[in-house]
């Protein structure tokens, strides 16, 4: 059992260091603790009472200590602080550029503008990494932006490759 010294109030959670109401470290008392009896006079009876209702009937009345109005001096504890993680927005930029030249990229050959973006994007977020890893990350991120971006170039070429093959040998046929 705990007791708070300010306000007598009698805590039975032992985990309770300080006192709900006003704050106030708690006094540890043991399981022998005995709440204060409040011992009350009995009420004076004058004659003119007694003829009135004999002194059997006359009860102590109950006392009830009037309210302790103690002023809170407790306040909570500031908030943690906030510890901002390592960024890798580099490293998502180029993952998304290089996911949308490979995807989007092939419509009016938006991927010649969003693929080098990407590659570049990928390779300074790589730098960053190596160079400082506590403070940036998203390693497997960068790696996916340039790879994808690599890819559409490499896609292109083939493509312009077989394009440019068959041109040839459709003006070879033709002798």
């Amino acid at each position: 059992m705990k007791r708070c010294p300010t306000c007598n109030q009698i805590f039975e959670d032992e985990w309770l260091t300080f006192c709900t109401v006003d704050g106030s470290p708690l006094i540890d008392t043991g399981a022998l603790y005995q709440p204060p009896t409040v011992v009350v006079p009995p009420p004076v009876v004058t004659q003119q009472d007694m003829g009135q209702q004999s002194s059997a009937e006359v009860a102590p009345a109950d006392y009830r200590p009037p309210p302790q109005s103690v002023p809170s001096t407790w306040q909570p504890p500031p908030p943690p602080r906030t510890v901002a993680g390592p960024s890798q927005s580099l490293a998502v930029w180029s993952m998304v550029l290089g996911l949308v030249s490979m995807t989007l990229g092939w419509c009016c050959s938006f991927g010649l503008l969003t693929a080098p973006v990407a590659i570049v994007l990928g390779i300074v977020a790589l730098s960053q990494i190596k160079s400082q890893p506590n403070r940036y990350t998203g390693k497997p991120l960068a790696i996916t932006g340039i790879v994808s971006g690599g890819l559409y170039f490499v896609v292109l070429a083939v493509i312009i490759l077989i394009y440019g093959l068959g041109i040839l040998l459709s003006g070879l046929h033709r002798l």
